[in-house]
This record gives structure tokens, sequence and C-alpha cells, in this order.
């Protein structure tokens, strides 16, 4: 047999084969709970305008009491409640009953509140709790909490993340006469056939997901370097990376994205069961 017939029939004997094996399994193993991290979080947030919109005070209806305070009154209230903070902005909402946000600095220290434009009360911070926990999980995931550096960070990771997709497809190729039984599981199988089953069918039926998110984080990260695709698809890759396209798919992308935290586990439940221990054994036995 060619090297190509190999590959069609018995993959597992070709050194390429085991070669490409290997880096899919050590580079899972590095950065699998990157891989956990991001995609628990990633499966939270995405809901975060529904939540940003729905527990935002900025939705505080305030009755209209006759005309507004002007922009600079609004600033001498805010820096009258707040001894030794200049009021530097206002920025008023579209509709006369909401809230106008006014931005307050003091040598490094900045902060926003929500002041009633028509008596200059101070009406408290923007965010509520969820918010701020949401916009935390926001940073996690796209910045690590990190700033700039996070999202270098979370550039390389994303590339990582596509090699080890690509590896897994071609790992996953179990020759000509078994492939079919690889799209399955069999639930009635023992835990560590059980295991290798749901990492072999999720990684078949939910490759393109995790490559997309791979390919689309490496355009969060660096998006010079794919100006040459056009603004069309790359609007369309972040949709998708986001799941913004109605209320199904953003149900369906809250249950996809635990999907490569699930490939970490069974991955790692594979390793130790095959290679760990085993060794274990030996180690004792000896």
């Amino acid at each position: 047999m060619n090297a190509w017939q190999r590959w069609v029939n018995f993959p597992q004997r070709l050194w390429a084969r085991r070669a490409i094996f290997q880096i899919h399994l050590w580079i899972g193993i590095g950065i699998g709970f990157y891989v956990l991290l991001i995609s628990v979080t990633g499966a939270l947030i995405v809901y975060r305008p529904q939540l940003s919109k729905k527990f935002s005070r900025k939705q505080i209806v305030l009755p209209v009491s006759g005309p507004p305070i002007s922009h600079q009154g609004l600033e001498r209230a805010a820096a009258g409640i707040y001894p030794g903070y200049e009021a530097t902005d206002v920025f008023p909402s579209n509709r006369p009953d909401r809230p106008v946000e006014i931005l307050l600095e003091r040598r490094n220290k900045r902060m926003v509140r929500l002041f009633d434009p028509y008596t200059g009360k101070d009406l408290g911070d923007p965010l509520t709790h969820v918010q701020r926990v949401v916009e935390w999980l926001v940073d996690l995931h796209d910045n690590l909490l990190l700033g700039t550096t996070g999202r270098l960070v979370n550039g390389i990771a994303a590339i990582i993340v596509t090699v080890l997709s690509l590896t897994g497809a071609l790992v996953w190729w179990p020759g000509i006469k078994n492939w079919r039984r690889s799209l399955k599981i069999n639930w009635r199988a023992k835990f560590t056939r059980l295991n290798w089953d749901l990492h072999s069918a999720l990684g078949f039926w939910f490759f393109l997901f995790v490559l997309m998110w791979g390919i689309s984080g490496i355009y969060f990260s660096f998006p010079g370097t794919f100006g040459i695709l056009g603004n069309r698809i790359l609007y369309w890759l972040a949709r998708l990376h986001f799941g913004r396209m109605g209320w199904f798919a953003e149900a369906l992308w809250s249950v996809l994205g635990l999907i490569p935290a699930a490939l970490f586990v069974t991955g790692i439940l594979m390793w130790w069961n095959r290679v760990v221990r085993k060794r274990l054994r030996e180690f004792h036995k000896a």
C-alpha cells in the first residue's frame, strides 16, 4: 500500500498520524484549563445584551418636571456632591424621562454616576451588581483581566486552539471500516469506552463550531490580519462567534459554548485512563 491507501484503511499505522496525535494530545493538555475557562465564560456571556438591558439602572423612569438643568448646572451639582472631583462630561439620554450620566475625575480616579436631569439628585452607580458580574465575565473572556496583554495572550491561544481543532480532525479518522462507529455514542459501554465515544463524536459533530471560535478569536485579537476577507465576511464572523442571530441561535450557542469544555474533560480522562493509570500500575508493580 502507498501512504494514501494506508491513511484510508489503517491510519493508526502511519508515523505521521502518531506524530499528529502527540501534537494534539500535548497541546490539549497544555491549554486545557484555558479552553475550559474560555468555554464556560463564553457560554455565560451569550446573553450579555439582554442582561445589561434588563438590569440597567439607566432604564429608571423619572418624572418630567419642567425644563432640565443645563449641563453646567449638572456639573456644578455633581461637583458639590463629590468634593474634590471635577465633572468633566455629561451624557444625556435620548429620552427626557431617563437619567443622565456624568463623568467625574480626581487625579487618576474616574467614576460615572447617574443624575436626575431635573433635580440634580445623585441616582447612584449606572451599573448594578448583576451588570458588574456580567462585565467582569466579559473582561475575563476577552482580556483575561489583563487588558491589552490579556488580549494578546487570547490571540495566541486562539491560534493554538485552531491548530488543536485541525489536528483533532486528522486524528479522528479511524479508517474506512470504522468511521461510522466514530460518529455515534454507545451509552451502554463501559466508562472508558463511553468517554472515548463522547470525545470522538463531539469532536466530529462540532468541529466547525470549535474551528470557527478559534478563527474568530484570532480575528478579535489581531483584526488587521483579516482585512483581506472584506467587511461582510468579518461582520458574519463576529456574529457567529457570539450567536447574535436571534433567540434560538443564542440559546443554542449558550449550550454549544460548553462543547470545548466537554472535549477537554473527556480528553484529559482519556489521557488519564490510557497513559497515567497504566504507568502508575507499572510503577506500583516495580
